[in-house]
């Protein structure tokens, strides 16, 4: 690891069109006729400032696949790995053992309708518990920090998966520890399928690892030895914890190889407090693509946009078509400069954020610039498929009879809160009668900064924001303001100082008794210091 990491970091971002040199890029335009015939492969280049490739899902190991069915145990310990190039180093890892592999964070797939029984054996020396985000599931299978339990102990989960396709992810939920054991590496991809999703798969002739790539976004700090550091001061923990690297499925600086054709890419934001702009940059230009999905799915159609937000805990599923491009060329996944809003009002930081900005560790701030994955065509080939306009079906936001709720996004002495209360393990604050439909206005009061608002249990719709930023305001693709990101079904809402994002959920369910959830901040610092409430569907 350099002596200076945020220095470096910082470089990447600058040196992409060199770098994209260096691969012999600025080849966009050459004819296909100035090319052989059929497929054509350049020999490996090393790129210094993308030099490891891009870690995959395989058969085994991180991230090793595991077409999930019946009963298995993941077992939460601590590991080693090498997150640095041949630098093993302590973390920690969901570890399955299945048929004879050994799979670290496993990308669990499985059908919609699948029936699933896991045991979760927490090997570590807290408490913990697993939450599988986004997934419609009864409280005891939800992973509210109520049912964490202690090192050594375990848990059984059993629930039929009621979720239509989509990038689902599963992380620990134990109330004040969830940040640093994200951090430290528990997470972890859960895909689910239909038949939409194998139809698009099908029409674009998808290979999953190849062309059909996950993203998993995680800055991170390392010491001199490679080692993460999960230190946050108080003033980290009040604004979240930055990292002075990003890795992309827990590889620094990474090149992936690509063809010239559709390529699909599933970004999940897994870091703990960081918001990123992602645009795919060729040169100065930044490239087209089509989000195609959101948190709970497929859309009903493509929408080509060429960058968009993305918040903690969301994600977003995009197909970036390279057909334009010849072998040799170089395209960056960054995330450009924004304006990260860490309390403002009329756009000046306050002395309180300028203190906070100054005591913070070498970290790269929220907002800076930043150079992410090199994607380099390695060949030309020959593909004749296209996008289709019609994903899925996806219904209207259901109409609530009731007025809005209005759910209040605010701090006091260093403290950030919902509705003005702090976190209660036994009370249920807000509560909704179960099959009811219900209007939520969510203010994020200024000064602020930007708030991700998670739901557990359900999905929801997006209506319309008001009162956005203009960096937000620029990117809506309706009359309500809402950008790409925000159709289709969602479980995460970013809502930016001064706005307020209105959403609309189904409170229905199949479940006996009453049923209690959370709603919080997946700002995974503001969450552990109770920017969180119970949330309790009645019977």
């Amino acid at each position: 690891m350099s002596a200076n990491p945020r220095r470096k970091f910082l470089i990447a971002a600058a040196a992409t069109a060199a770098a994209a040199g260096i691969a012999g890029a600025l080849l966009w335009h050459r004819r296909a006729s100035e090319e052989r015939a059929g497929r054509v492969e350049l020999p490996p280049f090393r790129d210094p400032e993308f030099p490891n490739p891009l870690r995959l899902p395989g058969t085994e190991g991180m991230y090793g696949v595991l077409d999930a069915a019946g009963a298995f145990t993941m077992v939460a310990k601590p590991v080693r790995h090498a997150l640095m190039p041949g630098k093993p180093v302590p973390m920690l890892a969901y570890e399955v053992e299945h048929q004879g592999r050994t799979l670290l964070n496993p990308l669990l797939r499985v059908r919609t309708g699948a029936q699933l029984r896991i045991k979760f054996w927490n090997a570590l020396e807290e408490t913990s518990i697993i939450h599988w985000h986004g997934f419609k599931v009864d409280s005891n299978n939800d992973g509210h920090p109520h049912y964490a339990v202690s090192g050594g102990a375990t848990y059984d989960y059993a629930f039929t998966v009621a979720n239509r396709a989509a990038t689902y992810w599963y992380h620990p939920h134990p109330h004040h520890l969830t940040g640093k054991q994200v951090y430290l590496g528990l997470a972890g991809l859960f895909i689910v399928e239909d038949d939409d999703e194998l139809a698009l798969q099908n029409a674009l002739d998808l290979k999953f690892a190849e062309t059909d790539v996950p993203l998993i976004l995680q800055d991170r700090t390392f010491d001199e030895q490679g080692r993460l550091v999960f230190a946050p001061t108080r003033e980290e923990r009040f604004h979240g914890y930055f990292g002075n690297e990003v890795l992309v499925n827990l590889t620094p600086r990474p090149h992936f190889h690509a063809e010239t054709r559709i390529h699909r890419f599933r970004v999940l934001n897994g870091s703990n407090a960081r918001v990123y702009r992602l645009a795919f940059r060729h040169g100065e230009k930044l490239l087209d693509f089509h989000v195609i999905g959101g948190d709970g799915g497929l859309l009903d159609r493509p929408y080509t946009v060429n960058e968009a937000f993305l918040a903690p805990a969301e994600r977003m599923d995009v197909l970036l078509d390279l057909r334009a491009a010849a072998a040799g060329d170089a395209v960056t996944l960054v995330s450009l400069p924004f304006d990260a809003m860490h309390l403002e009002t009329g756009g000046t930081q306050s002395a309180q954020g300028e203190h906070a900005h100054h005591a913070m560790h070498d970290g790269v701030p929220d907002g800076a610039e930043l150079a992410l994955l090199k994607i380099l065509i390695r060949a030309k080939t020959t593909y004749d498929r296209t996008i289709p306009q019609a994903l899925s079906r996806t219904e209207p936001a259901a109409e609530s009879p009731f007025s809005p709720r209005l759910i209040l996004l605010d701090q006091s002495k260093m403290a950030w809160r919902i509705n003005r209360s702090p976190y209660d393990m036994t009370s249920t604050p807000i509560v909704v009668r179960r099959d009811t439909v219900e209007a939520w206005d969510i203010r994020n009061f200024q000064p602020s900064m930007p708030h991700p608002l998670h739901i557990h249990g359900f999905q929801f719709r997006v209506v319309s924001r008001e009162g956005s930023p203009e960096q937000q305001r620029r990117l809506a693709v309706t009359t309500t303001g809402l950008a790409a990101t925000d159709l289709g079904w969602k479980d995460t809402v970013l809502t930016w100082p001064g706005e307020t994002v209105r959403i609309v959920t189904d409170f229905s369910h199949r479940f006996l008794g009453d049923q209690v959830y959370m709603v919080h901040c997946h700002n995974l610092e503001h969450e552990d210091g109770g920017m969180m409430l119970n949330l309790r569907v009645a019977a």
